[in-house]
């Protein structure tokens, strides 16, 4: 076995552990596998020989690179039409994925990172989602152990701050997500409201190029009625007699996804509280962004 073919397979051993961490960095898995490519043109050029820890010193560099492009694309960002979601992607539903796993991928929980710096995020999510000490965190983003711990408080408050408390376990979320699919692809408005909570919210993301809402939806009727009226009406321009509907997992959770005959349409995933009422939904329809999904590209959202 030549050595070129060694690296690529140790490369390979962390590939999944790369996009995990540039995915929950960056928000899209479009970006994320650029940042894995380069990340891999960077390995390839380097001194292996001063590497004493390849998973440490791979994490770094796609560290790096993430950040340097929430950066770049921070403007792209305030400027959006319309609220920013993440790009969804498919998740495998191994047995091996913990709540830990499903939540931080989640569109809720990369929804709020999007509000951290690019450091707090980093921090935050090498720290509390993959479990790297302080030091080991300081040397992939170059800042002093300190400064870290300070980083990692300020996004820990954060977070706390803007995530619910307790919310239902994953049976439950997926018996609320069934019967909501069951209730909007039947234009069952009594259904549907039986399962929001009164103050629930919307949030569409059409990024200019399909026709949403450029402000959240709020309150059960209002929801309830967008939704039953898939059923009955054109949706983007497809009658309901062409467009189809199924359940699959998106982002560690239940969603739906909803397909033309030639492409994917949205995707449609949800927040529930502890009672398992649905708290807030997120509806992504920018054609920039259906990309994963509609190659049916499944990735692993395992942190270990």
């Amino acid at each position: 076995m030549s050595e070129q073919e060694t690296d690529q397979e140790l490369f390979q051993r962390y590939r999944s552990l790369l996009f995990s961490v540039a995915y929950r960095l960056l928000g899209s898995a479009a970006d994320a596998e650029d940042a894995v490519q380069d990340a891999w043109i960077k390995w390839s050029a380097a001194d292996r020989s001063q590497v004493a820890d390849p998973k440490a010193y791979l994490v770094r560099i796609v560290s790096h690179l993430a950040m340097d492009r929430l950066r770049s694309t921070r403007h792209k960002r305030e400027v959006y039409v319309g609220p920013w979601l993440p790009e969804p992607i498919l998740t495998g539903g191994d047995a091996s994925d913990t709540v830990l796993d499903a939540e931080s991928v989640s569109m809720a929980m990369l929804v709020v990172l999007e509000t951290l710096s690019p450091l707090e995020r980093a921090v935050f999510v090498l720290k509390e989602v993959f479990d790297f000490s302080h030091a080991e965190i300081a040397d992939a983003v170059e800042r002093s152990e300190a400064a870290v711990r300070q980083a990692a408080h300020r996004a820990r408050e954060h977070v706390r701050a803007r995530r619910p408390r307790f919310t239902a376990d994953r049976n439950r979320q997926r018996d609320a997500t069934e019967r909501f699919f069951a209730a909007a692809t039947g234009g069952d408005m009594n259904s549907l409201m039986e399962l929001l909570s009164p103050d629930v919210t919307l949030w569409t993301d059409g990024g200019g190029k399909v026709r949403q809402a450029l402000r959240p939806v709020v309150g059960a009727s209002t929801v309830a009625a967008w939704f039953s009226a898939i059923g009955t009406v054109p949706y983007q321009g497809v009658e309901p007699s062409d467009m189809r509907a199924e359940l699959v997992e998106i982002n560690g959770g239940t969603g739906m996804v909803f397909r033309a005959p030639d492409r994917v349409i949205a995707t449609v995933t949800f927040d529930f509280d502890a009672e398992g009422r649905i708290v807030a939904i997120h509806n992504v329809a920018n054609p920039d962004k259906l990309g994963a999904v509609g190659k049916g590209t499944h990735h692993s959202i395992r942190t270990r």
